[in-house]
Parts: structure tokens; C-alpha cells; sequence
């Protein structure tokens, strides 16, 4: 089970890097000012990504606060997977689901205009959602929060963690002009999603890219 889920993460962490453009063409400068200031603007990401049940409508609050699109508009582009896929033993357990079940697995890359903001790994089960949200996830790339909304999920939160962070950065100075550049990941949480009666339907891993800092500083931080 352990190989899976690696696996999976590391077939996200390829896409990411593969999709991701450094953050320091946003201008945040390697000073002790402006890591502390991408490390609030990361704490602000986080918790805009907590208060909120759909990672959909987080993401667009997040691009429509920082006017990092026009209109700050979320789509989902599916990821064709090769190989056979195999839902991990923990997704099972924690969708309350039997072995032969079935349960759907589907990929996408989160964007809002030219940013990927996100890698998201969903495992849904068909059985638990209506024709026409099965229809839209096989066939579209609408988020599955937009499609499954008439649901009305809350999200029970299994995992939430930041994978870097800013601050110190290195006991090195930087050069003068140096610009941060964080690594392609930063926060990952994962999820398990439940309906109105509290049925679980889905899980959720969703890695968050340094895109979500692809925008200008402060005008106090930049200068």
C-alpha cells in the first residue's frame, strides 16, 4: 500500500515540475523582509484552504483576492494515466468500501489562467453519486467540487501539510537582487468527503504548487 501512495506522489511531483515556472519572476527578493512575507502569504494560503469545504472555490478566492486571472475562474485539466490503476487498500477502508467495489480514480491540474495552482488525486465512488455527476467527471474537466456541490459535502481533513517553508532560508546572505524560488510543492492536505447523511464518496490528495505565489509582494516587501 505504501509503494502505491509513493508512487502516486511521485507521478504528481513529476507533472509539477514538469508544469511548474519559478516563483522568482514574481519579484519576492531573497531578504530576510520578503521570506517573511511569502511566509505569511503561505500561512493566508493555508488558511483559506481550511475555512473552506471545496479546494474549487478556495483556489478561486485565492485568485480573485491576488488578480492572478480575469475572471479568477478555476478549471480542472484531466491527466491521462497509463498502466493499470490501483486504488490504495487506505482509500478502501476510509470510503467504507468493499474489494470489489467500484471505486474511479481521476488526476487533474487545478489552473486559473496561466497558473497551475494545484495537482489534485481524486477517488470517488460512482455508486454514491447521481448519473449525471458520473457523466460530468468522465467526460468533462469541470473540478469535482463544481460537480459535486449539489451534494452539499463537508470535508474531514486526514492530513494537512506544509512541505516548505520561507523562513530562515539559508544562514548564507543571498546576493544582492536575489529572488526566492520555492520548490514545485508546498502544502498537500488530504480528505475524505461526505455527503449531506455523512456517507463518504470520495478522498482527496491534493498538492499545492508554488504557483499559488506567482504574484507581486507588498509593495514594503519588494522595495
Amino acid at each position: 500500500m505504501k509503494n502505491q501512495i509513493v508512487s502516486i506522489s511521485m507521478g504528481a511531483l513529476g507533472l509539477l515540475v514538469a508544469s511548474t515556472m519559478p516563483v522568482a519572476a514574481a519579484g519576492w527578493p531573497d531578504t530576510p523582509l520578503g521570506r517573511a512575507g511569502m511566509l505569511v502569504a503561505i500561512q493566508e494560503m493555508e488558511i483559506m484552504l481550511l475555512t473552506h469545504p471545496s479546494a474549487t472555490r478556495a483556489l478561486e478566492a485565492w485568485c480573485a483576492l491576488h488578480h492572478m486571472a480575469d475572471p479568477p475562474v478555476v478549471m480542472a485539466r484531466k491527466v491521462v494515466r497509463s498502466g493499470p490503476d490501483i486504488v490504495p487498500e487506505r482509500v478502501r477502508a476510509e470510503l467504507a468500501v468493499s474489494a470489489t467495489q467500484p471505486v474511479r480514480h481521476r488526476q487533474v491540474r487545478l489552473v486559473c489562467g496561466p497558473h497551475v495552482l494545484s495537482v489534485a488525486d481524486n477517488w470517488y465512488v460512482p455508486d454514491r453519486l447521481t448519473a449525471a455527476m458520473n457523466a460530468a467527471l468522465e467526460q468533462t474537466d469541470v473540478p469535482f467540487g463544481r460537480v459535486v456541490a449539489p451534494l452539499d459535502f463537508s470535508r474531514q481533513r486526514l492530513e494537512f501539510t506544509r512541505l516548505w517553508s520561507p523562513w530562515p532560508g539559508s544562514a548564507a546572505a543571498s546576493p544582492a537582487g536575489a529572488m526566492i524560488v520555492p520548490p514545485a510543492e508546498i502544502v498537500r492536505q488530504r480528505a475524505v468527503l461526505r455527503d449531506a447523511h455523512d456517507r463518504p464518496f470520495s478522498e482527496v490528495v491534493e498538492t499545492y504548487t508554488n504557483q499559488m505565489l506567482d504574484f507581486p509582494p507588498p509593495p514594503e516587501v519588494a522595495r
